[in-house]
């Protein structure tokens, strides 16, 4: 602008504060500058509360695919039609792929707009679907933006893959956690989350111009930038006019407001809990997970995008793996995948090849690629190189970088000392809550109960069958069976048997006596039913439909409760006298009697009876409220249980891992309990991946059933970290590590009455049953003297501590405070302590983690000295060949035969097992503590529990001479147990000649 001379051109000069003043008047009058352009023709083909379904140049149908387009909660449906000719919709259709867009309007000028959650969303998506497919004839492609891609994920989970030719979204996080926007921790973001899901957006909403501040403040100065340059060239029409239609979108067109519901589940179910990876989430009121999407996939990933980082975009790999997953990487931030230039250049035109391809009109395209998953905390994909290339090159940017990585470096050193100080949050309020508990103070498991469904009465309880329950439903339900329990006269401190599958039917009557004041006796189906009525003077049991003809002739009354409900409902015999169909009963109609308070449990009061059996015999073991809350508080603690868990709850109920450490400790934990209806690979495989479970409950050999079957698949990605239970043998320990390899077994051991809790919390150990979990009973080792049958007393009179490596009897330390039915013995290493005897049979190592010999009624006492079963078991079950084993003794007082059965695995011959691989089993045992005899059997049975028995076995005496039977000789090696070899050992034949027939024709003697 100089003119003749050097003068100024003030001509010009002043052209162009004219030109800036016009400009700048039609911006603050129109909003922006007029382009000139017009969108893209579009008919609105169905309309529903909930969306606008739009059809793109419907006037041209070019009978080529579909592709439904979905649109982010906050943004316009107007994204997809920004610019006249590098809009997604335009160039789509000049590829002869027909655009349709889901348009779900502003919440806040829709009915009932700010009341919309997000399976609102996704129904509504799954329904244009049928809408487009019922019109079309055809399946359609699905594809969405940012959290649009989110719902076209869950969508596709949903309908599992029904009617969807393929998946493709842009910029959408998976796997959330693994990358935030910003680089915000994970550990600061999800407490965060939390309180704002459940304290603060569930009730409120975002406006439209709140969603484009907090959009332009994840990236501020490249919003600053962007604005000074616009003021720059507002002299220059021709310059802007390129971009001022994307301008306009992003400063005020483009946005809508967010519904506070939708937010807050946005948080709680994919931030918080993370479930687009896990699985687990719910749509209306189903179970959904993303791990049952099997339509191929492709993935636009931003190498610039600091919002859906590449790192959780690339998460659908382990989500989906049954999906063909790839993606398409474009050198832009988050907004520049489906908007500008690089997006008219790059990303729509690949859209449409990849359709094109899935079509079956092309090859595939070179820019698309499988998608490969990066090595966990690597960072967020976004280098500081692609934020240069970007333009993100300002010194505040590449200062912003260069801290992220810094920090990034900075956090990986303190993760360790992060997860100590989360694990302490979560677990010293238990503690300290466990120890304050005193006999009057109220405590139970229908309390708990109440207690969570006062924190959170919309969570998620119960996973059944693909359905949901909340915490307020199942609360509703607990209080109505109350009041049928009420009505047929049941009242606090009564025994009441229950019965029942593992299914909330039963969870719910085990509350529901306990919120009676009750007292709940866990019956076995497979137990003497009879006598367990009789030991607990229980004369009423609680039966689900299955198990009705089961003690229907052994109690006075049988209530019949749970399998479904109305007219359709028919219990055989029930008469509403001695069987009454509990599910008739109308709760509204039960008058609330004068003495009715809930949950008046304390913790000296019995809460339930289990059996257990002593020295052959059934016998009954009490559990008080105090009991109970040491099981289920510690449990809680070991497993650090949260409400981010869903625990699998196999485990019959009337098992103590079943009712502490499973029901008890998830409670306390106030996680998710998912049911199952049986136990087999499959059903294990598919439930895992459904409901997203991160913790596994087990009893004895019940993984077996689906780690050793062949039909056992399931993704090296799935989501279990824990497997929590008792009595797994050591070598179905090892299998169940290499099944789950990013998991660990946590092994809990109880006294029968419950005194002594222990936990192997590490799992460094395998077999080893640990410590004793904090805030539980301190326990001891006394020296024993088996021989004798009595504790070994020291010099000062006091009993004797047994040594490191010595076997000697467990007893837990009881204070006076609390009542037991147990033995107590006083004055034992110490004046005035008290120290209950549990009967079981253990030693300490060096570093005093506990190991499990047995009882002092299973050792067998040979003429060699003491025999332990369990290392025994420990021994043969880790050989390869070996599926199952149980041990056990033949004959009485000092003459005693260790006696061992196994099968073996399913790809195992008999023949294959030879002496040298017994001796090498045996090695790390003397030759005195190693079995006399072990056979080959055809089956082990187990209890329902999935105990191996071994009543038949023992019954049936030695086992008979054959080519499955080896027998230890004096140097403690194994020979075949032949004819001539038993002619030569003094092991005559003990037990019932037609049980020993059985066991010698299954070993094919």
């Amino acid at each position: 602008m100089v003119g003749i001379g050097g003068l100024p051109d003030v001509g010009a000069m002043v052209g162009r504060v004219v030109a800036t003043a016009q400009n700048g008047l039609e911006v603050l009058r129109l909003g922006g500058l007029e382009t000139g352009t017009l969108p893209a023709p579009f008919a609105v083909v169905e309309t529903e509360k909930m969306f606008r379904l739009r059809k793109y140049f419907p006037d041209d149908d070019t009978g080529g695919p579909n592709v439904v387009l979905i649109p982010p909660m906050m943004v316009s449906a107007n994204v997809y039609d920004v610019t006249e000719h590098n809009g997604a919709v335009s160039i789509l259709h000049r590829h002869g792929i027909t655009p349709w867009v889901i348009d779900f309007g502003s919440p806040d000028s829709e009915e009932g707009g700010m009341e919309r959650n997000l399976a609102d969303h996704v129904v509504a998506v799954s329904r244009a679907i049928d809408q487009i497919i019922e019109s079309t004839g055809k399946d359609v492609h699905l594809a969405g933006y940012s959290q649009g891609g989110m719902f076209a994920y869950q969508t596709v989970a949903f309908r599992r893959s029904r009617g969807l030719a393929s998946l493709i979204t842009f910029g959408s996080p998976v796997d959330v956690l693994a990358a935030l926007p910003l680089g915000l921790p994970a550990g600061l973001v999800v407490p965060g989350a939390e309180i704002l899901a459940d304290r603060v957006v569930g009730n409120l909403w975002v406006p439209g111009w709140l969603a484009r501040l907090g959009f332009q403040m994840l990236d501020p100065v490249k919003t600053a930038r962007s604005r000074i340059d616009f003021l720059r060239q507002l002299h220059d029409r021709d310059a802007l006019l390129p971009r001022e239609d994307q301008r306009r979108f992003l400063e005020s067109d483009g946005w809508v407001a967010w519904s506070g519901p939708a937010i807050a589940e946005l948080l709680r179910q994919f931030v918080v809990h993370n479930r687009m990876v896990s699985g687990g989430f719910v749509i209306n009121g189903e179970v959904v997970t993303l791990s049952e999407i099997t339509c191929p996939t492709l993935a636009f990933v931003g190498e610039a995008d600091d919002i859906g980082q590449p790192a959780a975009v690339r998460g659908i790999v382990r989500a989906a793996p049954d999906s063909q997953v790839y993606e398409s990487r474009v050198p832009v931030g988050h907004f520049g995948l489906v908007v500008g230039s690089t997006a008219g250049a790059q990303t729509w035109p690949i859209t449409a090849e990849w359709i094109e391809w899935q079509s079956g009109l092309r090859e595939q395209p070179d820019r698309i690629e499988p998608m490969v998953l990066g090595e966990p905390g690597h960072g967020s994909g976004v280098s500081l190189a692609s934020r240069l290339t970007h333009g993100l090159g300002a010194v505040a940017d590449a200062g912003a970088g260069l801290s992220r990585e810094i920090v990034e470096l900075a956090t990986t050193f303190q993760r360790s000392s992060l997860a100590v100080a989360q694990e302490s949050v979560r677990t010293v309020p238990r503690l300290f809550r466990l120890g304050q508990i005193q006999p009057g103070t109220q405590i139970s498991l229908g309390k708990l109960m109440s207690e969570n469904t006062k924190r959170g009465a919309d969570k998620e309880l119960f996973l059944f069958e693909n359905r949901v329950l909340t915490h307020a439903q199942v609360n509703t339900r607990i209080d109505n069976v109350v009041a049928g329990l009420i009505s047929c006269g049941i009242r606090p401190g009564q025994h009441v048997g229950v019965l029942m599958a593992t299914r909330p039917s039963a969870l719910v009557v085990v509350a529901a006596l306990s919120r009676l004041g009750a007292v709940a006796v866990l019956l076995s189906a497979d137990g003497d039913i009879p006598e367990m009525l009789r030991l607990t003077d229980c004369i009423v049991v609680i039966a689900d439909p299955h198990h009705v003809d089961v003690v229907a002739d052994h109690a006075e009354r049988v209530l019949v409760l749970g399998g479904g409900s109305g007219d359709s409902r028919v219990i055989d015999g029930a008469d509403g006298r001695q069987v009454i169909d509990m599910e008739q009963i109308d709760p509204e109609s039960v008058p609330v009697p004068a003495w009715y308070r809930p949950d008046p449990g304390l913790a000296g009061d019995l809460a339930f009876i289990l059996f257990t059996r002593a020295q052959g015999n059934l016998a009954v073991w009490p559990i008080t409220n105090h009991r109970f809350a040491m099981s289920a508080f510690g449990a809680a603690s070991a497993a650090g249980l949260t409400d981010r868990d869903t625990v699998y709850c196999l485990p019959p109920l009337h098992h103590a891992s079943g009712l502490l450490t499973t029901l008890g400790a998830t409670v306390v934990g106030r996680s998710r309990i998912a049911l199952s209806n049986g136990i087999d690979a499959e059903t294990f495989s598919t439930e895992v991946r459904r409901y997203g479970v991160t913790v596994v409950s087990y009893t004895w050999t019940m993984m077996r059933e689906i780690v050793r079957s062949p039909d056992f698949h399931i993704n090296e990605h799935n989501p279990i970290r824990l497997l929590m239970g008792s009595g797994m043998p050591t070598g179905l320990w090892k299998d169940v590590l290499s099944s789950f390899p990013r998991a660990r077994v946590l092994e809990f051991f109880a006294t029968a009455d419950g005194s002594a809790i222990l936990a192997n919390v590490s799992g460094d150990k395998i077999g080893s049953m640990g410590r004793a979990l904090p805030e539980t009973n301190p326990v001891q080792i006394a020296a024993i003297d088996l021989d004798h049958r009595r504790l070994a007393v020291g010099g000062n009179g006091f009993v004797r501590r047994a040594e490191v490596g010595e076997v000697g009897l467990l007893l837990a330390r009881t204070p006076s405070r609390l009542d037991t039915s147990a033995t107590v013995l006083r004055d034992v290493f110490a004046s005035r302590d008290r120290w209950e005897v549990s009967g079981h049979l253990f030693y300490r190592d060096a570093d005093d983690d506990m190991w499990f010999m047995g009882s002092t009624d299973t050792a067998v006492r040979s003429s060699d000295g003491v025999v332990y079963l369990p290392p025994i078991e420990q021994a043969l079950s880790r050989m390869d060949a070996v599926d199952q084993v149980v041990a056990y003794g033949v004959g009485e007082s000092e003459n005693g035969l260790a006696v061992a059965a196994i099968t073996l695995r399913d790809d195992a011959r008999a023949d294959s097992l030879t002496v040298t691989q017994l001796r090498v089993a045996f090695g790390a045992l003397p030759a005195e503590s190693r079995p006399h005899l072990i056979h080959i059997v055809d089956d082990i049975p187990v209890s329902d529990s999935y105990r191996p028995l071994s009543n038949e076995l023992r019954r049936a005496g030695v086992p008979r001479p054959g080519p499955k039977v080896w027998y230890r000789d004096d140097d403690g090696r194994y020979r075949r147990y032949t004819r001539s070899a038993a002619a030569k050992v003094p092991w005559e034949h003990r037990g019932d000649d037609r049980a020993a027939d059985e066991v010698s024709a299954t070993a094919g003697a």
